[in-house]
């Protein structure tokens, strides 16, 4: 109790030692001086104000901050009570998966603080790195009375030049099974502001990550350290063409008859709002979602394996979840060295459990471990498929987790769930740690953007929260929209966050004319990064193409200890590098329907040959060639093409 009191009464003393303050505007910059920020109190009404440049050029125009909660309004008439000292803030980490191995977060950091008319204090903490900022609202009195979030005014106001490459999000329940949202549309890719609004055909915002480009600068916006008590957030310009502002989820987008709006007690920092900013490199190699993101919540890591994964649900769907078929994936994925085989919906009815444990003692003699899928499930949606309605309570949790990983499961993937509120964030959390009692390992689907959950959570290996393979196989519609779609998701969905595209097939697809060469679809597997990858192909796919194929297959990493981008432009093209070890392995597709020649320059030492895999004469055909790689290449591209490189890094490059 005293440990409190005293706590009360530092904080009481430090806001009244900034009350002294006259200034009414304080300005920083990162480490390396590029980015600066300016904050301020408006005279006309008292509002927070801050505005962003990099190398002096304008970012982001004067832009809102602000909550309006039950216990005090903090958009306007605030009074201002100073700031603390510019103080560095450094981090150093290693995640279990991801695109790099060592992290490492350098930033100065500053409190703006300031109170409500009705006294109440609150802090606007920002932290300014070299690749960006992040802020975020922090409310330091201690108290048991809950508060209530009714608006957050944090904004984005770019200038008329910008154009944006969004996803908009979906209308709550709709679409399949009353599923949506999803985090599962089409991008807009280079459009005006101006025109956003008009071209989205749900009129309900945006999700994150949002990417934008505004006086020859990058901005990719996004949140960080989602917990049970806020909700998840996405952007709105409907108000305002130029100005993206924070919006809560849909009403419907609750579940457990619970809420959809933060609620908390003090003291409570919020959600991180997050942008990085800089060049194209500085956008698909920044990491500032995990560098501020909450610390691991398991000490012992050792159980947390990564891996690649057979899958037959994608290209064969459900009548093909029986005993005999995941028996032949098992088998798949023993001969390819991969770690995992996932048996997907219907489980428990086509195979039942008691198969399902001779299945799982069956790919251990393989090395192989199985992951089981599970639907999430209660009222809020109109799906059947099964095991549905199985997790709903800790109860029913703790019974199935201990029951499957007591028979040697190695995870589940979780799918279908109820949006973005207050109440869905919680039953994430809520599987999550359970999942994590029981040492499974986690996918979730038709789900919402990770935002850093890997690091706090570190068995969650992978989510959706995009448009993937399946919707290729679903209908021509969705086959004829990928080959762009992929060109944008390293610099958007992928960047921060593990993504399960479930990515590279080379088969046909029954009904369906795939537009997508064969090693544009192998050059995903190093485009996309996943904590666990779970592959497209199936044996008979793989079986078609030659060895040099399936041993990249066989070898291709999901843990990197580094990413580097090398060139391409969201929508037109991409090529990225990612080491693992003494290898690199470097990818681009095409996504335009023309023949192009993409130049691989690599900015690294590295050894004199590599083996290039490229498509031949036909987009179903595969070359490989011997190429000098000490000197920049040239490599032609077929339309909606792509490519493979792998080669060896010099030492005096790790």
């Amino acid at each position: 109790m005293n440990r409190i009191v005293n706590l009360f009464v530092l904080a009481i003393f430090a806001w009244s030692c900034g009350h002294d303050s006259g200034e009414r505007i304080t300005e920083m910059q990162s480490p390396n001086g590029e980015l600066e920020l300016k904050v301020w109190l408006a005279e006309a009404d008292g509002s927070l104000k801050y505005q962003l440049y990099r190398n002096g050029v304008e970012v982001l125009k004067p832009s809102d901050l602000g909550l309006v909660t039950s216990a005090g309004d903090f958009s306007q008439n605030l009074k201002w009570f100073g700031t603390t000292p510019v103080m560095p803030v450094e981090d150093q980490y290693q995640l279990v998966q991801g695109k790099k191995r060592d992290y490492r977060y350098t930033a100065n950091r500053q409190e703006v603080r300031v109170q409500s008319e009705n006294e109440m204090p609150m802090a606007v903490i920002f932290q300014l790195s070299n690749d960006g900022l992040a802020y975020a609202y922090h409310f330091p009195n201690v108290s048991e009375q809950e508060i209530r979030v009714e608006n957050e005014l944090s904004s984005f106001r770019f200038g008329d030049n910008t154009r944006a490459w969004i996803q908009p999000i979906a209308t709550a329940k709709t679409s399949f099974g009353d599923t949506n949202p999803s985090y599962e549309e089409n991008y807009l890719m280079d459009v005006s502001l101006q025109e956003a609004e008009g071209l989205s055909p749900y009129h309900q915002g945006w999700v994150y990550p949002a990417l934008f480009k505004t006086n020859d600068q990058w901005v990719l916006i996004s949140e960080s350290a989602l917990d049970r008590r806020y909700c998840a957030t996405k952007l709105n310009n409907s108000q305002e063409a130029n100005n993206f502002q924070l919006a809560f989820p849909q009403p419907e987008e609750q579940i457990f008859s619970g809420g959809i709006v933060p609620v908390f007690t003090t003291p409570y920092q919020t959600p991180w709002r997050v942008m990085a900013v800089g060049d194209l490199a500085t956008i698909v190699e920044s990491t500032l979602v995990t560098d501020v993101a909450a610390k691991s919540t398991i000490e012992d890591v050792s159980w947390i394996k990564p891996g690649r994964s057979s899958w037959s649900w994608v290209l064969l769907k459900d009548d093909y979840t029986v005993y005999d078929v995941q028996k032949q994936f098992i088998d798949y994925a023993a001969e390819m060295k991969w770690e995992y085989c996932l048996i997907d919906s219907g489980w428990d009815t086509q195979i039942g459990l008691e198969r399902i444990k001779e299945l799982v003692e069956y790919g251990a003699q393989k090395g192989v471990g199985i992951l089981l899928w599970y639907n999430s499930s209660g009222d809020w949606n109109t799906t059947d498929m099964t095991p549905k309605g199985a997790l709903l309570t800790q109860e029913q949790r703790k019974a199935v987790f201990s029951e499957i990983a007591a028979i040697g499961v190695k995870g589940v993937k979780v799918d279908f769930f109820g949006g973005d509120g207050q109440s869905v964030i919680n039953y994430y959390i809520d599987i999550l740690e359970d999942a994590a009692a029981a040492k499974l390992l986690v996918n979730f689907h038709g789900c919402t953007l990770p935002r850093g959950w890997h690091r706090t959570y570190p068995h969650l290996m992978t989510a959706e929260a995009i448009k993937g393979m399946e919707f290729t196989t679903f209908n021509q519609e969705g086959a004829d929209l990928v080959m762009d779609h992929c060109t944008v998701i390293p610099f958007t969905r992928n960047v921060f966050d593990p993504m399960d595209f479930t990515p590279t097939a080379f088969s046909e697809i029954p009904d369906i004319e795939r537009k997508t060469s064969n090693a544009y679809e192998l050059a995903l597997t190093v485009l996309f990064q996943s904590g666990i990858q779970h592959w497209a192909e199936i044996p008979e796919g793989m079986a078609a193409v030659p060895d040099y194929v399936k041993a990249f297959m066989q070898e291709v990493p999901v843990i990197w200890d580094e990413t580097r981008y090398i060139s391409g432009t969201p929508g037109l093209e991409v090529v990225l590098a990612r080491r693992k070890g003494n290898d690199w392995f470097i990818a681009g597709i095409n996504g335009e329907n023309q023949e192009k020649t993409m130049s691989i320059s690599l900015p690294f030492e590295v050894a004199e040959k590599g083996q290039l895999i490229i498509d031949g004469e036909h987009n179903r055909s595969f070359v490989q060639e011997v190429i000098n790689c000490s000197a920049a290449q040239q490599v032609k591209v077929l339309p909606y093409g792509g490519f493979v490189l792998k080669v060896e890094a010099k030492e005096a490059a790790l």
